[in-house]
């Protein structure tokens, strides 16, 4: 299960006029364009997708401001539930070195 995908489809319904169904559709369609599963998916790789494409998926949708919602769930994709640092440089490097 995708908890971090769920999580985030879930800010992007309440931040927007989608309804459940069209915000986490919206969000597959944009981690398609960018080559991304949605059960695979990163935090890191969501900020980028919701800087670089769900902007034009919500403009299209007729969502006002899309530019300022996706930033602001782009800042925050570090903070949603299943969101891990597990594959952070730092956290690569804390394990290698036991510590």
């Amino acid at each position: 299960m995708a908890v971090l995908f769920d999580s985030v489809a879930e800010a992007l319904e309440q931040a927007t006029t989608l309804d459940r169904l069209a915000a986490r559709g919206t969000l597959r369609l944009a981690l398609k364009a960018a080559g991304l599963d949605a059960e695979q998916v990163t935090s890191h790789q969501l900020a980028v997708v919701f800087r670089k494409l769900m902007p034009g998926e919500l403009e299209s949708r007729g969502i006002a401001d899309s530019g300022q919602v996706c930033e602001a769930l782009a800042e925050r994709a570090g903070s949603f539930a299943g969101a891990s640092q597990a594959d952070s440089p730092e956290s690569v490097f804390q394990r290698l070195g036991g510590s």
